[in-house]
């Protein structure tokens, strides 16, 4: 509404003459002609209308905070949406390409053969397709912040929630420094005389700026990292198949005679449960997809094809990329198992095999790959634990401050917790940095696992209660291919890996000669994260008393994006029934 000029002439008082707009009947004041310094400064200002988590959303007694105005409250996006579908899908399809892949493959290969790390990344894989699509169809039609810690406490119970939202920000919280210490490692391939420390101060800054730069910085900094990852990934495979073939400098056709000699697998069927655990670790972060839905500017049309791509990801960079590692490089070669860190680039498969076929050159080329990787698993930590607890804060569920958002979109104290752990990172000058970086390793150790499973059995019970409730599958914006039954092959596979960590934890390969402290020292580093979510949910638990949540008390309307989502919903599947065939086959596996 305008407001007009009082008769005296004078400017009057109407609130509206406070806002800073141009025009005959407002007041022109300095704010609209606001320096630079100032327009920065003031982007640090808590914006009062933003929250992690919608005023509707979930609480931790696992009710609704204000039903009457959930519609308006999610309405409002709490963090900026400032994520495109160029930003998710190479999310979807780089984010998780790491050091597990480029680094940790070479010791899962010297521990279960070649066939062994094909068939574990081809069972892992599986189950994160199906964890990605049930994580998918609950974030599009639920696009909130902290969504992994959200649905367990709306559709299990506030506690698991509690521990599921803690869980994943220490996973993330503790990966930001042992990743920059592994970047300043990986100078040292090209004989750096400049100290560690002085690199770990430059990684630290520059992972720190990009995400002071809000989502927006986030998604483009990703965007470049991963273009870089796939390129390196796809020119490896292109590579791996021109020297199997006898193509390269060395010559000599090489085929599949390391599958005979020294043979598909080590270590038998405890080498293969190994392997697991390793394969689990380089698939870690998948799920970011998600986190990032809430920072989206219309998950309803991006999130779909974004999951859909991961099973592309799965075929084509893990599973072509790690046959050809196994015709390439015998499970023998000592080189494997001599990683200094997580990113030891002399210990890469990929490296070896680029080096035993005479190009010594490429292998700067990896190293820089490798270093870029790292980098961008320390992008992520700093998101993925920054929305985390945003979320978690906002839920009464960590302390209030970490709920500060700016006007900006960025939670900002988050963010500088996140950031400040990153000083961890100067222990690598300590004697005590292997005894550090070890324990926080091993803090983070199962964490996706947990995640990843607590996603598949939040969605089974999502399911049961949108039925339950009258709802039909039509009526959902995006549909989980594999369905509620991927959901129970993805949960008992997460499982299944926690068993086989136990049981190599407790006797890992090697154990009869190593002595009883080793033992006790290597199952806690494999299995520390597990007593500390127990701990996290039965504390919880039993000072809260919170209540399991059935399926006729879950909440499926707190959250909606679309008010009108099903119209909008007949509306696509109008347009989509008259789309050729072949757009149809493509919109189907893209």
């Amino acid at each position: 509404m305008f407001a007009e000029k009082p008769a005296d002439g004078s400017s009057g008082s109407s609130p509206v003459s406070e806002f800073p707009i141009q025009g005959a009947f407002y007041r022109e004041d300095d704010v609209t002609k606001r320096s630079l310094p100032v327009r920065v400064r003031d982007s640090f200002k808590r914006d009062p209308n933003a929250r992690a988590t919608p005023k509707g959303a979930v609480g931790a007694d696992g009710k609704v905070f204000d039903v009457e105005v959930a519609a308006q409250a999610t309405a409002n996006s709490p963090l900026h949406r400032r994520l495109k579908g160029r930003h998710l899908q190479m999310i979807a399809i780089g984010g998780s390409i790491g050091t597990g892949l480029f680094v940790g493959s070479g010791k899962a290969l010297a521990n279960g053969g070649p066939a062994s790390i094909l068939i574990a990344f081809g069972l892992i894989g599986m189950m994160l397709y199906c964890t990605v699509h049930a994580l998918g169809e609950m974030a599009v039609l639920f696009p909130v912040a902290g969504s992994f810690s959200a649905y367990s406490t709306r559709f299990l119970d506030p506690a698991w929630g509690f521990a599921m939202g803690w869980n994943y920000a220490l996973q993330w919280l503790v990966v930001l420094p042992v990743e920059i210490v592994a970047a300043s490692i990986t100078v040292d391939y090209w004989g750096s005389t400049v100290s560690n420390a002085a690199w770990v101060a430059i990684f630290l800054a520059i992972i720190v700026s990009i995400n002071m730069f809000g989502v927006h910085g986030y998604g483009e900094a990703e965007f470049v990292f991963s273009i870089v990852k796939v390129t390196a990934v796809v020119g490896f495979i292109i590579l791996g198949i021109i020297l199997d073939c006898g193509g390269g400098p060395s010559g000599g056709y090489i085929g599949g005679k390391y599958w005979q000699n020294p043979g598909a697998f080590h270590n038998g069927f405890k080498g293969l449960c190994s392997t697991f655990v390793t394969a689990a670790f380089a698939f870690a972060g998948t799920e970011l997809v998600g986190l990032a839905a809430a920072e989206t500017a219309n998950p309803r049309k991006s999130l779909p094809t974004a999951v859909k791509q991961v099973f592309w990801r799965i075929c084509l960079f893990y599973i072509v990329s790690l046959s050809l590692v196994g015709l390439l490089v015998p499970y023998t070669d000592d080189r494997l198992l001599s990683a200094t860190s997580s990113a030891d680039t002399k210990a890469s498969p990929f490296v070896i095999a680029i080096t035993n076929a005479g190009i010594p050159a490429l292998g700067s080329v990896m190293n820089l790959v490798i270093m870029v990787a790292v980098l961008s698993v320390g992008n992520s930590s700093i998101f993925g634990s920054s929305r985390t607890l945003a979320a978690l804060a906002d839920q009464g569920m960590a302390p209030k401050i970490f709920a500060y958002i700016d006007r900006r979109g960025r939670p900002l104290f988050s963010i500088l917790l996140a950031s400040v752990l990153g000083f961890l990172a100067f222990l690598a000058a300590s004697s005590k940095e292997e005894l550090a970086f070890t324990w926080m390793i091993a803090l983070s150790g199962l964490s996706s696992i947990f995640t990843w499973g607590s996603i598949c059995l939040a969605h089974i019970r999502f399911r049961r209660a949108w039925k339950l409730q009258g709802h039909s599958l039509d009526e959902l914006a995006f549909r989980s291919q594999p369905g509620v039954i991927g959901s129970w092959i993805g949960f008992i596979f997460n499982i299944l890996v926690l068993i086989a960590q136990f049981w190599t934890g407790f006797a890992p390969v090697g154990y009869k000669e190593e002595s009883n402290s080793a033992l006790t020292e290597t199952f806690f580093e494999a299995y520390l994260a597990a007593p500390l979510v127990l701990t996290f949910y039965i504390t919880y638990k039993l000072y809260y008393r919170t209540p399991f949540m059935r399926a006729k008390d879950m909440d499926l309307r707190t959250g909606i994006r679309e008010l009108n989502l099903a119209e909008l919903v007949a509306e696509e599947r109008a347009e989509k029934a008259n789309w050729p065939k072949w757009k149809k086959a493509y919109k189907f596996l893209c």
